[in-house]
């Protein structure tokens, strides 16, 4: 058996109870969201600037799976933000 209750409310005062509870539901989304950032490729040259070495290490630590590259034709592409989670802290 369910339970009704009908409320007297007037017409401001249920549209002022609307407002609040949207109010704190934005509130709430505002605080836990995160921006989605647009995925940044780099080329080998600006990895091997980046990490201040040459490319012959930027080929080495991509065939021993440190770095991960990405390939459009034969051009090859690494992911910045794979780049700088790469980098661990001693």
């Amino acid at each position: 058996m369910t339970e009704t209750r009908v409320l007297s409310l007037t017409p401001e005062q249920i549209q002022s109870l609307l407002i609040e509870g949207v109010r704190k539901e934005l509130d709430s989304l505002k605080e836990h969201f995160q921006p989605k950032e647009p995925t940044v490729y780099l080329t080998r040259n600006e990895v091997a600037e980046m990490l201040k070495i040459d490319l012959s290490s930027v080929h080495n630590w991509t065939k021993k799976g440190k770095l991960i590259s990405y390939g459009i034709g034969s051009k090859i592409y690494y992911r910045k933000d794979e780049i700088e989670q790469s980098i661990i802290k001693l």
